[in-house]
């Protein structure tokens, strides 16, 4: 299995190197150069796997330069720490399921994908003897689950970008109250897509990027998608084990990083057994536009209860492109380069080919507080409000054959102020999340400035 680049401008690479490079060296998202599809042999295989054992199985489909065993040695160690010995296990309610992505050591989802990326990290720079500075933009979630991936581990320093103000309390503190050496927290004035863009920047200065080794732990990185597709399966799997042969899935995404791992399941196994992806946006709707009405084109950032999805600039978005627009590296640098001169991208005339992979809903903040307080009534069961816009979502389109699964995100007590507003009381702390407001905190505090940020990496680096 080789990579290329959505942009056609580097030759075909391994798996390690792709992890590596993190953003390709033209500018472009490293993708598969073909991608495997699997046959119901395999997945009767899969019948009954652990999580972990399906992982190995999955995983190394797409790896071509590590062996089998080393694999398991980094699926064991990625998902030792979960608190569930599913890892990412299904419960009904109502006519929904749902499948938690929360039992990882940061409550939210991104563990799933961070964990393993941590320790992967770690044994390629062993493996290869040298160092690596990552550096990445949180809209909340990302940079938790990223730090607690990396802290302490030998060879890596990392550099986490969030929006001031615009995390959750919780989610700021699950940051910086991790006060290891090699843990570097910044928070900028701005908001998400401006790290976003300081970061992309920064990597596409090559000189810079490899004289200081930078790595990727965003979603750009293969890795963390390649992580997720895993729960897609083992959900589809779970499902089918209680009759049902085909699935729909609700995923609340802004970086549109999640649900193209579900596109990837979807691609991934036999046709027909994923039906449909449900594209859930809050009020930051840029995505949801994009599905509805096949242009995809920037708009004000606004922030919401469900910060981690307050994003304009999809950074996966461009994965999706390069097979919308059939696989040429050509039109997709046209596309982008149209992008980012206008703000926006007419993709009307394939709209037909979009509409067949998802369909989508953006949710209002009422809308998302009133499915909080909803689901509690109802079922006695909490949600966050990435999952309630999920849920939201999802309810315009179950279809009484096939079962919804929603992906819950994240431990609702990481946004307290939401769940407060929907059912009148703060959540209850888990052991995880109890007395961060009491531990020592370490951040400092940028402009939204390229030069400012390098200026602030080369004096701790790496090298």
């Amino acid at each position: 299995m080789r990579y290329i680049s959505t942009r056609g401008g580097i030759a075909p690479v391994g798996f390690s190197d792709a992890v590596m490079m993190g953003l390709a060296t033209d500018g472009g998202l490293l993708l598969p150069e073909n991608l495997p599809r699997i046959g119901m042999d395999k997945v009767r295989a899969w019948y009954n796997l652990p999580f972990q054992y399906l992982a190995i199985d999955i995983l190394s489909l797409f790896i071509d330069d590590l062996s089998r065993t080393e694999i398991e040695g980094l699926v064991e160690r990625s998902y030792a720490g979960f608190r569930h010995p599913q890892v990412t296990p299904i419960t009904q309610r109502g006519d929904l399921y749902i499948l938690e992505l929360f039992h990882g050591p940061t409550l939210a989802f991104k563990d799933v994908a961070l964990q393993f990326l941590g320790n992967l990290f770690e044994f390629l720079l062993k493996e290869r003897s040298t160092s690596l500075n990552i550096l990445g933009a949180t809209s909340g979630d990302t940079g938790s689950a990223a730090i607690h991936g990396v802290r302490g581990k030998d060879r890596i320093n990392i550099f986490i970008l969030h929006p001031d103000g615009r995390v959750s309390p919780v989610q700021k503190l699950q940051m910086t109250t991790v006060t290891d050496p090699n843990v570097f927290n910044i928070a900028i004035r701005g908001t998400f897509d401006d790290g976003q863009a300081i970061v992309k920047e920064i990597f596409s200065d090559l000189e810079f990027k490899e004289k200081y080794h930078l790595g990727a732990i965003n979603s750009i990185n293969w890795a963390r998608v390649l992580a997720q597709v895993v729960y897609y399966v083992y959900a589809w799997l779970k499902l089918h084990s209680r009759g049902f042969d085909v699935v729909d899935f609700s995923v609340p995404t802004g970086n549109f990083g999640d649900i193209f791992a579900g596109y990837i399941a979807k691609r991934l196994l036999p046709e027909g057994l994923i039906n449909r992806l449900v594209l859930a946006t809050n009020k930051n709707d840029i995505l949801a536009r994009f599905i509805n009405k096949g242009v995809y084109s920037k708009s004000r950032v606004s922030a919401t209860y469900s910060p981690s999805m307050d994003i304009q600039v999809a950074s996966n978005f461009e994965r999706y492109l390069y097979y919308l627009r059939h696989e040429d590296p050509v039109q997709v640098t046209k596309d982008m380069e149209t992008f980012s001169t206008t703000g926006q991208l007419d993709l009307t005339s394939v709209h037909d080919i979009v509409s067949k992979d998802f369909v989508s809903r953006s949710v209002s903040e009422e809308e998302t507080v009133e499915t909080i307080r909803e689901f509690f009534n109802n079922y006695d069961y909490l949600i966050d409000p990435h999952t309630a816009v999920g849920v939201h979502a999802a309810k315009s389109f179950v279809d009484p054959d096939r079962p919804m699964i929603c992906l819950a995100t994240a431990h609702p007590a990481k946004f307290g102020e939401a769940v407060k507003k929907a059912i009148g009381r703060e959540p209850e702390l888990p052991p995880a999340l109890a007395g961060l407001e009491d531990k020592e905190s370490r951040c400092d505090i940028l402009d939204a400035d390229v030069e400012q940020v390098k200026a602030y990496m080369r004096e701790h680096v790496l090298t």
